[in-house]
């Protein structure tokens, strides 16, 4: 079974969420909240995570052979426990912050035991084996991707096609100790290419000392994403490709033209694709020397003042950018052929 086949079936399992009512907004949040308690199962079966994640009790092994309303109750607790870290008691059952941000806000929508059952046994009879040749992070953006080409989803916006992404990243070159940052993240796709580039220029990481690798993983991307069901989806897509990042996880929640973007660090390499067409509002661009309510041209700017001297960015634009007359659009091409080596 190939990839794309077990993406196909993962996908029809969207048929189950609408016969429970789910939207098609909801649907890979609903199956993703289930589907990644049941990778990181088969990454600790298969040895590639060394410990399990996730805490006793709120495991795979704790749904797969239930059912009826012990198994929807046991499901909700899970998401409970994860999401706060705590259980119905007030116990601590773990302290991670990355699985509190994945799982933050979490609960089904899901109203019916047997679809959740159903769910279950459909995932539990995946090939499994076939899917961790390619990578389980690798399907998991499968799914992503089928999702954001479904337009009723709604989620292209948050989704850059993989092969526009890949020849972005090799034109900028990324290098092992640089900082990497996408201040409009989505589903985290630049940051996990050019991880993937670097990690095929140094066998995994293999080659670099201990505390390299350690930077690699923990401090050399970070992104910023302003939704946060979407930044759920780059969280999880993150640590499924072994990317940890700091305690936020390696993409932080908030507005990057406001003050979670203007506290970062000023970073080696930015690649994005910023949104375009939303309009601002004049508190936010009070934080740019060029105001002007276009959200894309405030991250321009963004873009620009972030980057160290030196530093380069390979981002995707308005195609209308270099032709506008109006005054922001003058202004910013000024700006970007002053203060910048523009290609």
């Amino acid at each position: 079974m190939t990839q794309n086949d077990i993406v196909q079936k993962l996908w029809n399992l969207c048929d189950v969420l609408r016969d429970d009512g789910i939207n098609y907004s909801d649907y890979v949040t609903e199956l993703v909240l289930l589907l990644f308690i049941k990778m990181v199962h088969e990454n600790t079966e298969n040895g590639t995570l060394q410990k399990h994640t996730l805490p006793e009790g709120c495991r795979w092994t704790d749904i797969n052979a239930k059912s009826g309303l012990n198994l929807m109750n046991d499901y909700k607790r899970i998401l409970l426990s994860l999401s706060t870290g705590k259980d119905a008691d007030d116990n601590n059952v773990h302290e991670d912050p990355l699985i509190s941000a994945i799982y933050a806000d979490a609960q089904t929508r899901l109203r019916e035991p047997r679809h959740l059952a159903q769910l279950i046994r459909s995932i539990d009879n995946i090939d499994w084996f076939s899917v961790q040749k390619d990578g389980l992070g690798d399907l998991y953006e499968g799914l992503l991707e089928k999702n954001a080409n479904e337009t009723k989803s709604g989620a292209g916006q948050y989704f850059t096609p993989r092969a526009l992404i890949n020849c972005m990243v090799n034109c900028i070159k990324p290098q092992t100790g640089e900082t990497i940052q996408d201040p409009a993240a989505g589903t985290a796709g630049f940051l996990i290419a050019a991880d993937s580039y670097l990690k095929a220029q140094t066998d995994d990481y293999i080659d670099l000392t201990q505390s390299q690798a350690s930077f690699q993983k923990n401090k050399a991307f970070i992104g910023v994403e302003l939704v946060p069901s979407t930044r759920r989806l780059a969280l999880m897509n993150c640590l499924l490709h072994g990317m940890e990042g700091d305690d936020e996880g390696v993409v932080h929640l908030g507005n990057a033209l406001g003050q979670v973007g203007a506290s970062l660090a000023k970073a080696d390499i930015i690649l994005a694709n910023p949104p375009f067409g939303g309009k601002e509002r004049k508190e936010v661009q009070q934080n740019f020397p060029i105001r002007t309510g276009e959200t894309a041209f405030l991250f321009l700017q963004h873009f620009i003042k972030m980057l160290k001297v030196g530093g380069r960015a390979a981002i995707v634009i308005k195609n209308t950018f270099l032709s506008n007359s109006d005054n922001a659009s003058v202004s910013l091409r000024k700006l970007l052929l002053e203060s910048c080596n523009l290609y």
